[in-house]
């Protein structure tokens, strides 16, 4: 493989799980919750190296896009793409494709991450991106890297590797949808892998696969043409994983270690910020007092802690939420009950 591969990132969603702070308006991906920068822009620096901003592609809602060319000022215009409607990733990933095809030709790799995501070992994470691309064009192959397990995540969907191919690339034997406690620690066992959403493939095998396997996109496709609007209003919503890899017999599996977090939770911030001596992770004007294992996000009047542990405080906006770090998952289920004029403040 001699030219750069193409990179997309998928940027839509809301991020209810990071209300208060998340919005619409201002979802996940567009705050800094890892690091002193929004979570977009980390990820575009992670990617650079890879990538030049001319092969770069951003797929965002369309109420999100001119925010995103904001933020990203070394993209073309024309790179980030605008989602009339949210319609899966299977559309999503499937017209990006198309793009880079119109533009490069059907042999261009593509490469396809999150914006969310918080990676500890950059180095790694970008051999590994690189090694998957480099093994999506040799073996004409759909690529996923599979995430070395560091537990038994039941928040999480597993792939269980298959025969060997070639060095550590093996066939995928099966997807496994979110297990329970018992099925993910016995999943872990016997070395399966979490499901990341890091893909790599020759745009034109995509595209081969998606007309084979999944008519939710391919008729859209075949209808719109080059009408971006008429696509995804057409597409029928489904995501990549159920449209296209659990139909296809090419696709296969690269382990990956580098520290990657989905950073689903505020919970999650504890195992991918730098936490204090107590393991608190504060961020904002803040002051702990006995305090512990505590997550503190303060975004105006000062937060002040004093004999507690395992919670999650976040001020913002005029609203405070205090919950615990058990509880933060649940945050959709308490959105669903709030007040509209508490809930969209």
């Amino acid at each position: 493989m001699t030219a750069p591969p193409w990179v997309v990132v998928l940027a839509g969603g809301v991020g209810s799980r990071f209300w208060p702070m998340s919005t619409p308006q201002r979802p996940k991906q567009l705050l800094p919750l890892v690091s002193s920068q929004p979570m977009l822009r980390d990820t575009m620096d992670r990617l650079a190296p890879l990538a030049p901003p001319d092969h770069s592609l951003v797929l965002t809602n369309a109420s999100l896009a001119a925010a995103v060319r904001e933020l990203l000022p070394e993209l073309p215009a024309s790179n980030v793409i605008a989602e009339p409607r949210p319609a899966g990733t299977a559309a999503a990933l499937a017209w990006a494709a198309t793009e880079i095809a119109r533009r490069a030709g059907r042999d261009a790799v593509m490469l396809s991450v999150h914006a969310d995501w918080a990676i500890g070992d950059v180095k790694a994470f970008r051999a590994t991106l690189a090694l998957a691309a480099e093994s999506a064009s040799r073996e004409r192959a759909l690529v996923t890297v599979g995430i070395v397990p560091r537990s038994a995540d039941t928040g999480l969907g597993y792939i269980e590797p298959g025969d060997v191919v070639r060095g550590p690339l093996h066939r995928v034997a099966r997807f496994i949808e979110k297990p329970d406690r018992q099925r993910a620690q016995a999943l872990v066992a016997a070395g399966c892998l979490w499901n990341s959403g890091i893909f790599a493939w020759r745009v034109g095998d995509l595209l081969d696969e998606v007309h084979q396997h999944c008519p939710e996109v391919a008729d859209a496709l075949d209808r719109a043409g080059d009408d971006r609007d008429a696509f995804f209003a057409a597409a029928r919503p489904i995501a990549i994983d159920v449209g296209v890899l659990e139909r296809s017999s090419r696709v296969m599996v690269l382990p990956g270690d580098f520290g990657w977090s989905d950073v689903g939770t505020w919970a999650a911030l504890l195992g991918v910020r730098q936490a204090d001596r107590d393991g608190n992770v504060p961020s904002g004007s803040t002051y702990l007092r006995d305090s512990s294992g505590t997550v503190v996000h303060a975004d105006g009047p000062t937060v002040v802690l004093y004999g507690v542990r395992d919670l999650v405080v976040v001020a913002t906006g005029g609203l405070t939420l205090v919950t615990t770090v058990e509880r933060a998952s649940d945050l959709k289920a308490l959105l669903e009950t709030l007040p509209a004029d508490v809930r969209d403040r």
